[in-house]
């Protein structure tokens, strides 16, 4: 059963960081780009970051360059987004995705797994 868990979200001040983590099971995703999305209240879920399945390539949402970082380990089945300088209208459920094997698109696009997300709440 392939399954992607999130952790590390919570509440953080405006200006300060967290990083997320997304652990795989079930399935070995090595080959698979991975990604970052994320759904604020009332919104819909919009993209964030992805990375290459050799971590070669990355990709990420203008409003995210120069303060977020995705990376992998791809012995670990882990993914991870370093977050840093957090806005208040960051606040939202953060979710992992895997794509399909041995492709890539730096807008994150037709991703078939996801987790179930984990809420960041950035206070004012």
């Amino acid at each position: 059963q392939a399954k992607l868990v999130e952790s590390g979200g919570g509440l953080v001040q405006a200006g300060g960081s967290l990083r997320l983590s997304c652990a795989s099971s079930g399935r070995t995703f090595s080959t698979y780009p991975m990604g970052w999305f994320r759904q604020a209240p009332g919104k819909e879920r919009d993209f964030v970051a992805t990375i290459h399945w050799n971590s070669s390539t990355t990709g990420y949402a203008d409003s995210v360059k120069g303060r977020f970082t995705i990376s992998r380990d791809n012995a670990k089945n882990t993914v991870y987004l370093q977050m840093n300088s957090l806005k208040p209208e960051e606040t939202a459920v953060y979710y992992c995705a895997a794509g399909r094997p041995y492709s890539f698109d730096s807008r994150g696009t037709n991703m078939n797994y996801w987790g179930k997300g984990t809420l960041v709440t950035v206070s004012s």
